[in-house]
């Protein structure tokens, strides 16, 4: 990472995107800043960012399309996205897509810089504990390549998605709570009270691809009350 934390910020409302420049240079983070969906895109593609804060609603190119199309050349860009609403359906789709987080507006500048701090972190992650992961029913996961198989059939994961199983992979013996999935894996502060669903999102994704079927998973298990538990070869 540089000496700056390298931002982009694509929002079209001038007054939010200035205000999150003004916000991110305060902090000490170096930022560059676009209006509209394709010239996000470009900066997107063609600079280098630890962060992408990528608002949903965009003229000329959605945010959805700008980070479908960032995951597909540059899986290794973290990405939150900025979403006016907060409904499940357009969480789900930037979650889906390979985001790293979002953050609902109207929101908190500390939790916001907070929330972008942490995904920093996580940007480049320490090598993980195992290279491979081996599930029951003949379920094998290449931790470093992002992929896996089940039944003959290929699978591919985000570089989050991954470090979820690999956490609790290492922690198996036990189940693992949210609030610990977001500390330790998404690396927010424990003391941030965060209003999220990115957890059981991303598990309920994880679910559809490593399960053979998701309503009754054998592979990764909801502990009530506790968290979630993977289950290992």
């Amino acid at each position: 990472m540089n000496a700056k934390p390298h931002i982009l910020v694509v929002e079209d409302e001038i007054a939010i995107r200035s205000g999150l420049v003004d916000v991110f240079t305060y902090h000490g983070f170096a930022t560059e800043q676009a209006g509209e969906g394709p010239e996000g895109l470009r900066l997107a593609l063609t600079g280098r960012f630890d962060l992408v804060l990528l608002d949903v609603m965009l003229p000329g190119m959605d945010g959805f399309q700008i980070c479908q199309r960032v995951r597909e050349q540059r899986p290794e860009q973290a990405v939150i996205m900025l979403t006016a609403k907060s409904d499940d359906e357009d969480i789900v789709q930037g979650l889906s897509l390979g985001a790293d987080d979002y953050i609902a507006k109207p929101f908190s500048v500390t939790q916001l810089v907070l929330r972008v701090q942490a995904v920093l972190r996580r940007t480049r992650p320490a090598a993980p504990d195992h290279v491979e992961i081996r599930l029951r029913d003949g379920l094998l996961l290449d931790v470093l390549n992002l992929s896996g198989s089940r039944d003959g059939e290929p699978l591919s994961f985000t570089r989050r998605e991954m470090e979820v199983l690999n956490y609790l992979h290492a922690n198996q013996e036990r189940p693992v709570s949210r609030e610990e999935l977001l500390s330790s894996v998404w690396g927010y502060p424990r003391e941030l009270d965060i209003e999220t669903r990115t957890v059981d999102i991303h598990v309920a994704k994880l679910r559809r691809k490593i399960e053979t079927d998701p309503k009754v998973p054998r592979h990764l298990l909801t502990v009530r009350g506790a968290g979630y538990r993977l289950v290992a070869d």
